[in-house]
């Protein structure tokens, strides 16, 4: 090939390579770029601390019994309606009758837990718009599994489901409301997480620091009653609530390609440029479970529509709720009747077990490793600004059981953490050469075991601008 010929191939390549780059909108330069370009931080290369594995003697999907999650769903259909303005008497029809076949099946479970498993069922009054003003009595069963360590046994987990349910009229305590979905399905996820988890206590292979609950609500459709009540519940138990998981509708999964994903539902925060503690209940269910099952979805709940989990996160408290991937409408809060061929109602024969299953494998796994964690740190700050280093401190209480400390990094415009650094002590770390402006900062405690606590965002410093004299902040 002649000079001239190469020179002319490159030149027509090159014009080739900048039409492509100008048709789809960039230039031939930024084309060549493979990564943004910003200044690294450090500049001399950041820590790479050794990280301990996670926690050995995950639950298995294999351990799941799908058999029995579906027995309880079937159980509760049949009791024909279980609107919490029903009967608490009738054994064969009312909400009465959903509580009966609850209790009966998590006594089998304490049982098998060889007593570890304790039984509550919660009586109380409640009032709202939906029980025509006047005090509904209301019943709500807890399965508490007691914390080993005897200083964070007042520490507690809580995961539930709502075992009350509604026909299109939500006053109307005559007409069917299966719900088989919303919420038979949460309840038998809270009720097969409380089998899972208290059977490893029994066989010496659980070791929750951390008191963990199991909840079976009454009065969600009535405005959340259950929700409240059992948040005020625990804090008259002398209880400090490190974890909500709420399960309300998460057993139909009828897309091509299923099983999917679970959502998983967390609020924003209330403070500049920190994210609620439910935002970071989220970010450790998910990187404890997998991105594979768990899609978190940024908002406190779906459009218009609410779950036990808000009276929690309302409170500041770390509550995030679980949901089916998409749902549908024809099978929630729908009296069952059939319309231009359309069936209505929500049966359990639109459930998909695999997919309940996998949800209550998600859940339950996460409690376990959030009850072997140490506690989480308390005083998370941030300094340094207008310097070149950003300076991390934090409290805690001492912890033979602690190994110590992640300082957690991440791009304010990214999802998830990053492990910065690890420090075996509380205190102040400085991080050399990193800029309080570009990142957010968290820390967690780290079990000798590899569990990890939630993740505590650190606050700022309020250093507002300088104002002209006179000019009120």
């Amino acid at each position: 090939m002649t000079n001239g010929g190469y020179l002319h191939r490159t030149l027509l390549a090159s014009s080739l390579a900048a039409s492509i780059c100008f048709w789809i909108g960039i230039s031939p330069a930024h084309a060549q770029q493979s990564a943004p370009r910003d200044p690294a931080e450090p500049q001399q290369g950041r820590p790479h601390p050794k990280l301990l594995p996670r926690p050995t003697g995950a639950i298995t999907r294999q351990s799941v019994e799908e058999k029995s999650m579906r027995a309880l769903n079937d159980q509760l259909v049949s009791c024909g309606t279980r609107l919490s303005l029903s009967s608490w008497t009738d054994p064969k029809r009312g909400i009465g009758c959903g509580r009966d076949y609850i209790v009966a099946r998590v006594n089998e479970i304490a049982k098998d837990s060889g007593g570890k498993l304790q039984i509550v069922v919660d009586k109380f009054d409640s009032t709202s718009e939906r029980t025509s003003g006047k005090p509904l009595p209301l019943q709500s069963v807890y399965a508490i599994l007691p914390g080993s360590d005897p200083k964070l046994a007042k520490t507690i987990f809580i995961v539930s489901g709502h075992y009350d349910s509604r026909p299109s009229d939500v006053m109307n305590t005559e007409a069917d409301a299966p719900g088989a979905d919303d919420d038979a399905s949460g309840v038998s996820v809270s009720v097969e997480s409380a089998r899972l988890l208290s059977k490893a206590a029994a066989n010496g292979k659980g070791a929750n620091r951390a008191t963990l609950l199991f909840a079976a609500i009454s009065g969600e459709e009535q405005g959340l009653l259950g929700g409240y009540r059992l948040l005020d519940w625990a804090k008259q138990q002398g209880y400090t609530i490190a974890g909500m998981l709420d399960n309300d509708i998460v057993g139909d999964d009828p897309s091509p390609g299923a099983p999917h994903r679970v959502r998983l539902f967390s609020g924003n925060g209330e403070i500049e440029d920190c994210d609620s503690p439910g935002r970071e209940l989220a970010r450790a269910i998910e990187e404890i479970a997998g991105r594979q099952s768990i899609r978190m979805i940024f908002r406190v709940d779906r459009y218009g529509r609410g779950g036990d989990h808000y009276p929690f996160y309302k409170a500041g408290l770390p509550a995030v709720r679980f949901t089916e991937p998409l749902e549908d409408y024809n099978h929630q809060h729908q009296t069952p009747r059939t319309e231009n061929g359309i069936e209505y109602g929500d049966f359990a024969k639109y459930l998909n077990s695999a997919f309940l299953g996998n949800v209550a494998r998600d859940n339950a796994e996460a409690l376990r490793q959030l009850a072997m964690a140490p506690a989480a740190p308390t005083n998370a700050r941030l300094t340094g600004a207008v310097t070149p280093d950003a300076k991390v401190s934090w409290s805690a209480e001492d912890d033979p059981e602690r190994a110590g400390f992640e300082i957690l990094w991440r791009e304010t415009t990214e999802a998830r953490w990053q492990v910065y650094d690890f420090a075996t002590s509380p205190g102040e770390t400085v991080l050399h050469g990193v800029s309080t402006d570009n990142h957010f900062f968290a820390v967690r405690s780290v079990g000798k075991n590899g569990a990890r606590s939630i993740a505590v965002p650190t606050e700022m410093e309020r250093r507002p601008p300088p104002l002209p004299a006179g000019t009120k902040q």
